[in-house]
């Protein structure tokens, strides 16, 4: 016997018959309702269709109209605009690097100091060689990917880093990317592990 049908079968040797059964009415309602007033929590409570979610940024033009434009906030959006388009291909834009060809960010002890002196001159010279970090060893070479960039836009970009993914250093301003570009002349040599360690953190 199932829900949809019932069988009857008599004595009298004639062949059962089907008989269909009806969903009372007030099931139906009440169905009905509890859909109904499903629909009115989930569009109460959902977000999909709540304006305040979807309708301010029509575009990313408009999105871009709300990103800071000044301070610190401006400073680290435009440093991770950076980041992203200059060393996040290698590095990753999660800062975990990639294996094979490039070093995390996130943890590293080049990255996590007190000064940023060395960290400085790495993008600005570019790195060749054997060296390690966060634990790993690495024999790369890295080009000077930051020397194109402004004093301005090299700072933003390490203040970014130094700031993100759990790293916890201190800001890099403009005045100090051009105060060690000044140093180092019109045409770095690439640095090595040991003239990193030689010099000032």
């Amino acid at each position: 016997m199932s829900d949809e049908t019932k069988t009857c079968s008599t004595d009298s040797g004639t062949e059962p018959t089907a008989a269909r059964l009806h969903l009372p009415m007030w099931i139906l309602v009440a169905l009905l309702t509890l859909l109904y007033l499903g629909g009115i929590y989930f569009d109460h409570h959902s977000g999909w269709f709540d304006k305040q979610v979807y309708s301010p940024y029509s575009n990313a033009a408009m999105l871009e109209s709300y990103q800071p434009k000044s301070g610190a906030a401006a400073a680290l959006a435009a440093g991770r605009k950076s980041y992203e388009a200059v060393c996040g291909t290698c590095h990753g834009n999660d800062g975990l690097g990639k294996p094979g060809q490039a070093p995390q960010l996130a943890g590293s002890e080049w990255v996590n100091t007190k000064g940023h002196n060395r960290l400085a001159h790495i993008p600005l010279a570019g790195v060749s060689g054997p060296m390690q970090v966060a634990g790993k060893d690495w024999n790369m070479s890295m080009a000077a990917m930051g020397a194109a960039l402004s004093d301005a836009d090299l700072a933003n970009v390490l203040t970014y880093i130094r700031g993100s993914w759990g790293n916890k250093a201190g800001e890099v301003t403009a005045d100090d990317i051009k105060g060690i570009r000044s140093g180092m002349g019109g045409r770095p040599q690439m640095m090595t592990h040991d003239m990193l360690m030689a010099m000032p953190e």
